[in-house]
């Protein structure tokens, strides 16, 4: 009787696991935590030797789920378990967002004398990965080597992904070198790591010496183009990679294509990757892959490709619908997202990215109201903590609009300490509404906080100067100069005939320099004639390629005015392209007063929309007036 019950248990157990197994392989969470229910009511979790709460383990690690996951490896006794339990649960915190718990957890699996393997290893790397923290990273190599696991192409592919995370390529390359036997994964990650940290000309280089490409491989190479505006060389790439190798696109290469399209604001990879994405998948576009387009129409300021694309999607996700508004808030309109969190709420609930999206859209429309009822409702009425992304959203909101103390008061109650991006939003609402004094405080906490960020001695420098306080301008612009400081150059790029073609400002390198500085002198002479005044006030001292405007004459300032980089770039637009179509300029920078002015006559003159991306938001130019309606 008792062996008959014994084999019956035994037989009940093992068909939980295989139920374990299948949720943990379907991510099916609420079924999971029901047979868990299951079980722990019918005490057959306390059976000994049927290994269910390690397979309990193993179903909550892989639905992601991290506190059920610990509280059960903690109920599993030492001795019940292994090699496998310990790093699934290490996997679990390292992908679930807690690398460092895993490392911990890894340091007290070697002081518990548990046996390594090179899963365990992979996991360590994974963990340091994530932490971008390379002094992990190389700690975790020195014990792979001590534990021999140096052969295994596991452990190195892992330690050199790692490394190439950590922006250390000469180890990874080193790593490589030293490997007996690679694998199409080890090219790829080196292949990866040199796109990032050494460029897409070494890539092509070592990309070409590959023995075996892999979906992967192809996608890095056709990106690293896509990124960098090649368009000919991409669509090249990928005609091989379809037509000759005999590869697919699945949904996450499209989705890497798209995300490089969408960086790069190259609509015409963007649209060919749509196309080909209703042409070759037989059901309905996969969600991530739908998601994804909304995120390039709207980052390439086609922002009513994206709407049509989400309007015809039979489900949607919350970060759906939170690409959705993000792309609506960059082009300002703020109405629109409110009136779509209405229904989205009514679909999916909102996380903190959707408000961030929210708080972003009310800035750009300068709904302070709105803005405000929605920051302040975060915790009250959603039960979500403000993030740093929120304080950075409401403090420009309130910045905008010329409420400065109110936003130095939320700043100052912060419950996690402000960064630059909160403090830089206020200083520069202080020089729009003139506020020198607060400016100076935010300036001194800035340079303690980062020294070398030369934005914000920039923007001090300019207050000062059109305060009429011109030593102490010129005291700042000479620190910066001894010091050699410059700031990060600004490009301004364009694409026409499917190529990018970028400038800086007085740039004459491009082939058509010569048509374009007289087109140039067309368009001055046109708006002027239409009421455009060059405002050389808007910058006196910019620390980069823009000039350095201290000692010049008015002439000399106009001049340097009319070379920036945006009003080369639509000039090229202007002889480049038919009459009449529209001009798409993106800016790695935020545009400056003067030119906006210009833009908006420009596109009254020549009946031109002309669309600019810049570093905070799209301005849509068309007959004389900016969708941002001059608040930005």
């Amino acid at each position: 009787m008792i062996c008959q019950t014994e084999c019956t248990l035994s037989l009940l157990a093992r068909q939980y696991r295989t139920l374990f197994r299948t949720c943990a392989r379907c991510s099916s969470l609420d079924v999971g935590k029901k047979l868990h229910a299951s079980i722990v009511t019918t005490g057959l979790v306390t059976c000994q030797n049927t290994f269910l709460r390690n397979a309990i383990l193993h179903m909550y690690a892989a639905c992601g789920s991290v506190l059920y996951a610990r509280k059960v490896f903690d109920e599993i006794p030492l001795s019940y378990k292994d090699t496998v339990d310990w790093t699934t649960l290490m996997g679990c915190y390292a992908r679930g967002g807690f690398p460092l718990d895993g490392l911990n957890l890894f340091v007290h699996m070697r002081k518990s004398d548990v046996l390594i393997d090179e899963y365990t290893m992979v996991v360590v790397f994974l963990a340091s990965a994530k932490m971008g923290c390379e002094q992990f990273g190389v700690q975790g190599h020195g014990c792979m080597v001590k534990m021999g696991f140096s052969s295994s192409i596991k452990a190195c592919n892992a330690v050199m992904d790692m490394y190439v995370k950590c922006g250390l390529i000469d180890k990874t390359r080193r790593i490589f070198s030293e490997m007996g036997e690679k694998s199409v994964v080890s090219w790829t990650v080196v292949l990866g790591g040199v796109v990032k940290w050494e460029g897409f000309e070494n890539a092509r280089l070592l990309f070409d010496k590959m023995p075996e490409r892999n979906e992967v491989a192809w996608t890095v190479m056709i990106a690293a183009y896509i990124e960098n505006g090649l368009t000919k060389e991409a669509f090249g790439l990928l005609r091989e990679m379809l037509f000759e190798s005999g590869f697919e696109l699945n949904f996450v290469t499209l989705s890497s294509l798209l995300s490089a399209s969408a960086q790069s604001g190259n609509v015409l990879v963007g649209k060919w990757v749509h196309m080909y994405a209703l042409k070759m998948i037989e059901h309905e576009i996969d969600i991530v892959v739908a998601t994804t387009l909304i995120n390039m129409y709207a980052e390439c300021g086609r922002i009513d490709d994206g709407f049509r694309v989400f309007l015809v999607m039979p489900r949607r996700n919350v970060i759906t619908w939170n690409a959705m508004l993000s792309g609506l808030a960059m082009q300002g309109k703020g109405d629109m997202v409110l009136d779509l969190f209405g229904q989205m709420i009514r679909e999916v609930k909102p996380d903190d990215v959707t408000f961030t999206a929210i708080l972003s859209a009310c800035s750009h429309a300068g709904l302070v109201d709105q803005g405000r009822h929605f920051f302040y409702s975060l915790e009250l009425t959603y039960g979500i903590k403000p993030s740093i992304e929120h304080y950075s959203c409401i403090v420009d909101l309130l910045g905008r609009a010329g409420h400065l103390e109110e936003a130095e008061s939320i700043i100052r109650g912060m419950t996690i300490p402000p960064n630059e991006v909160v403090l830089g939003s206020l200083l520069g609402s202080c020089s729009v509404h003139k506020n020198l004094e607060l400016g100076e405080c935010l300036i001194k906490e800035l340079v303690q906080m980062y020294p070398d960020n030369t934005e914000y001695h920039v923007l001090l420098s300019n207050m000062y100067s059109l305060a009429g306080k011109n030593d102490k301008a010129n005291s700042i612009r000479v620190v910066l100069k001894s010091r050699g400081v410059r700031k990060v150059p600004g490009i301004s790029s364009i694409y026409v005939g499917g190529q990018i073609h970028c400038f800086s400002a007085g740039d004459k390198l491009h082939l058509q320099s010569q048509e374009i500085y007289m087109m140039l002198d067309e368009m001055i002479r046109k708006i002027r004639l239409a009421g455009y005044a060059p405002d050389t006030a808007c910058q006196k001292f910019s620390g980069s390629n823009d000039g350095d405007y201290y000692g010049y004459g008015q002439e000399e300032k106009e001049q340097a005015l009319f070379s920036h980089r945006e009003k080369l770039a639509v000039c090229f637009g202007l002889i480049s392209t038919q009459a009449g179509m529209p001009i798409y300029i993106f800016k790695n920078l935020r545009i400056c007063q003067d030119c906006h002015s210009a833009m908006k006559i420009v596109s009254k003159v020549y009946n031109r929309e002309i669309v600019i991306r810049d570093r905070n938001r799209f301005h849509r130019f068309k007959l004389g007036s900016c969708s941002c309606f001059d608040y930005w």
